[in-house]
Formats: C-alpha cells, sequence, structure tokens
C-alpha cells in the first residue's frame, strides 16, 4: 500500500512542481497591484517607513477624497469614461467593416493593403503626432474632447482588422448567400448578421481597445496643454507630483481609483477575449 501511494506521489511530482511555479509567479505578479492598494491606504510617511508591509498601521480613505475631489478625478473620470467609450465604438465598427471586406471579398490590390496594414505596426507612435497635431489645429479640434477621440480612433489598429478578417473568413458562406436571397443587402447582412455572429472577437477588440485608450497618455497630453479640464486620469497622475515633494500615497489612491474599471471589465469580458482570440488563430 505504501509502495502505491509513493509511485503515485512520485508520479504527480512534476506537475506538484508546475503548480508551485505557477503559483509563486501569481503572487509576484499580483504583488505590485496588491502593494499599490495597501499605499493608497497610508500615510505618505508611512509608505516609506513600513517597507513591504502591506497592512496599513491605520486606514488613511481621506486619500481617496483627496484624490477625488482636490486632485479633480472626478472630472478626469468623467473625461476618461467619454474618451474611452466613443474610442471603442468607433474602432469597433471601423475595423469590423475592414476586416469583413478583407476577410469575406476578393479584389484586386487587397495584398498591397493587407502589406500596407502589416507595415503600419513597424510605424513608431511618436512619428504620427506631428500630423495629426497639424490636422486637428486646421480642423479646430486640437483643444477638445472631439479632437481626442478622433485622434485616438483614427490610429491603424492592425490587430484589430486583422483579428476581425480571420474571424469572418471562417464564417459559412451560406450565411450571406440565405440573406442575400432574401434581399438582405450589404449593410444589412453585416449588422443584422455578421456583427452579432462576431461577438466574441468583438468582445476582445474592445476590450484591447479600452485598455489601450484608457492609459493613453501622450495624445491626451497634447490635446489638453492649454486646458487642464480636458485631462484624462492618465494625465491628471501628474498633479500628485510637485517641484519639490511627490505625493505617494495620493498618487496611489488615484491609481487603484484608475485600475478598478480596468480589471472589472476584464473579469466580465475575459471569457469572450480567450474565445476571440482563439477563434482568430485557429483561422
Amino acid at each position: 500500500m505504501n509502495a502505491t501511494l509513493g509511485a503515485r506521489l512520485l508520479r504527480r511530482a512534476p506537475w506538484w512542481g508546475v503548480v508551485l511555479l505557477l503559483a509563486v509567479l501569481a503572487v509576484v505578479w499580483v504583488y505590485p497591484f496588491v502593494w499599490m492598494v495597501s499605499a493608497s491606504l497610508k500615510s505618505s510617511l508611512e509608505v516609506f517607513t513600513a517597507g513591504l508591509k502591506i497592512v496599513p498601521d491605520d486606514f488613511a480613505w481621506e486619500n481617496y477624497s483627496r484624490a477625488w475631489t482636490d486632485a479633480n478625478f472626478g472630472r478626469y473620470m468623467v473625461n476618461t469614461v467619454i474618451l474611452t467609450v466613443s474610442t471603442v465604438a468607433i474602432v469597433v465598427v471601423r475595423c469590423a467593416l475592414a476586416g469583413y471586406v478583407l476577410g469575406r471579398y476578393g479584389f484586386r490590390g487587397k495584398k498591397v493593403i493587407l502589406a500596407v496594414l502589416v507595415a503600419t505596426l513597424f510605424v513608431p507612435t511618436g512619428y504620427t503626432i506631428i500630423p495629426i497635431v497639424k490636422l486637428s489645429m486646421e480642423l479646430n479640434l486640437l483643444n477638445s474632447l472631439t479632437g481626442m477621440i478622433l485622434a485616438l480612433s483614427g490610429a491603424a489598429n492592425v490587430s484589430a482588422i486583422l483579428i476581425y478578417a480571420g474571424y469572418f473568413r471562417q464564417l459559412p458562406k451560406e450565411l450571406e448567400e440565405a440573406a442575400t436571397v432574401d434581399g438582405a443587402g450589404f449593410g444589412r447582412v453585416f449588422f443584422r448578421i455578421m456583427l452579432p455572429l462576431s461577438m466574441p472577437v468583438t468582445a476582445t477588440v474592445a476590450l484591447l481597445t479600452f485598455l489601450a485608450t484608457w492609459n493613453a497618455f501622450f495624445l491626451p497630453l497634447v490635446f489638453s496643454f492649454s486646458d487642464p479640464d480636458l485631462r484624462t486620469l492618465s494625465v491628471g497622475m501628474q498633479a500628485f507630483v510637485g517641484e519639490n515633494a511627490t505625493d505617494w500615497s495620493g498618487m496611489a489612491a488615484a491609481g487603484v481609483i484608475s485600475i478598478l474599471p480596468i480589471v472589472a471589465l476584464f473579469l466580465f469580458l475575459q471569457r469572450y477575449f480567450v474565445e476571440g482570440i482563439a477563434g482568430a488563430v485557429k483561422s
């Protein structure tokens, strides 16, 4: 009996080793976030004196009040939500349409278009800021939330287009043929049939776009130079950095406020995110 038990434990040893390794990696990966939450409830002095200690001596809930009210993060949250939701909506519709055409139709120049899209992946973001600012100035959109939305949603989004193209390519053509026989045009086929079927991919693209837009710093910084009320959460984080000192506990509280919507959205969409990536890779 003991020999059988020993043999069984020996066979499971590699599995337990993998579990232990993954558990250690999970703790290392999650610890910075846990420490940030802990720092958001400490005084500025305790942040430095407590070291790696997680539980604060005294819970300083006023840090959140200071971040939300004094640092104007309430206003920045509204700006960020409007900016992110609008950008996600535009990017999803635009990339879904482009991916649908590239994935389902054959036409001259298709390979050239795909090559140009892939080539844009190698263009640094910094090289595009000057033409974006110049064009926004010409259209009187530089110091506005509308201009910021158009600038962020006008990116190439090559990954999103290719994910949609790969997903639409694997759908059966009978769906379109049946709808066409019933008198449906391009728009009706796309919005009534194809787009609802691509929900896993849409969730993936929406989540990736949400993350990129929510954390965007460079473009929102440029567009809010002349109007601080247009700042987003990432840009507003600078309010805690002074000339001679930095409010680390207030910055940690602001960081927690900024990251909680991302965590909540990911937990809600994680199943669709995995399905969308798996479907695109499978195609």
